[in-house]
């Protein structure tokens, strides 16, 4: 069973040595559907261990992966959320970018805490099913299905959603409210096809890709706690994730909301391969041709 990113692949980087941090996040406190999320990062570590480190366009392993203990709290949701910034603050003070993996997508709230205070204003760029933009959910404001309304509401932060097909009346009028969250649903993206020019020319140039892997459709990954049809297939992701970083400096990310189902190994795979695509958007890919 793999204990870090790629292990059997290559060695655990040391901290101040790693390009990219890898934080397993087990956090589950409030799904809503189908659970198993807690089992998620202990899911994509085991997958990588069969993925190749030549991803199609270079070998992101090559700029050094560390991957650290988990971040787990020792009381609820937001004693977690500490040790997740925790640990995405001490990637930082290493020189290294934070990659999460959770856990239910609460996780992500933890992680913009942390580059928050290092790097100020950032943009969110969202894959999703859901807008996560409920005030609350439940009675609890630190939902998963909230996680975005804190990101905008908390920390000020613009957000860009991609591929969201499921929202409350809530979330549809704080949308038309709120000028700093922008997106294109999955219904537009099926009918237009990915525009040329995927971000506004105003969003910030520093950005954080949260990926919720129920953006994906359940053909890509079905193992997901509340998947939902219509959703966004892998190449389409790909060439997503490429031009929403094109030109733009990829501080952080997060893969979340794995929940892993026996006998379903390509959710699994598919979830780590995403990971690892996503961290070579968080290094310099040129460095590594």
């Amino acid at each position: 069973m793999g204990k870090y990113f790629l292990e059997g692949e290559i060695p655990n980087c040391a901290p101040d040595k790693a390009a990219v941090h890898v934080i397993p996040a087990p956090l589950e406190t409030s799904v809503s559907y189908g659970g198993g999320t807690a089992d998620g990062p202990k899911a994509i570590l085991e997958a990588s261990t069969q993925l190749e480190l030549w991803n199609g366009r270079s070998c992101p392993a090559k700029a050094g992966i560390h991957t650290s203990d988990p971040a787990v709290g020792a009381g609820g949701t937001e004693d977690s959320l500490r040790a997740i910034e925790k640990s995405v603050a001490f990637a930082l003070e290493c020189g290294a970018v934070p990659f999460v993996i959770g856990g239910e997508h609460t996780v992500t709230l933890g992680a913009l805490r942390a580059l928050k205070k290092q790097h100020g204003t950032f943009g969110i760029v969202q894959f999703d099913a859901h807008a996560d933009l409920r005030s609350s959910y439940e009675g609890d404001p630190l939902s998963h299905a909230c996680v975005m309304r804190r990101a905008v509401e908390d920390l000020g932060l613009p957000v860009f959603q991609l591929g969201v097909r499921a929202l409350c009346i809530e979330e549809v009028e704080f949308r038309k409210e709120t000028p700093s969250v922008h997106g294109i649903d999955a219904r537009e993206l099926y009918l237009c096809g990915i525009p040329e020019l995927l971000l506004p020319e105003v969003f910030p140039e520093k950005i954080y890709i949260s990926f919720d892997v129920d953006g994906l459709d359940p053909s890509v990954i079905r193992a997901t706690g509340t998947p939902v049809p219509g959703g966004i297939i892998w190449h389409d992701a790909l060439t997503l994730i490429e031009k929403a970083a094109k030109g733009r400096t990829v501080i952080g990310a997060d893969v979340v909301e794995l929940a892993p189902q026996v006998g379903d190994h390509a959710s699994d795979f598919a979830a780590a391969q995403l990971a690892y695509e996503l961290i070579g958007y968080c290094v310099d890919l040129q460095a590594l041709d």
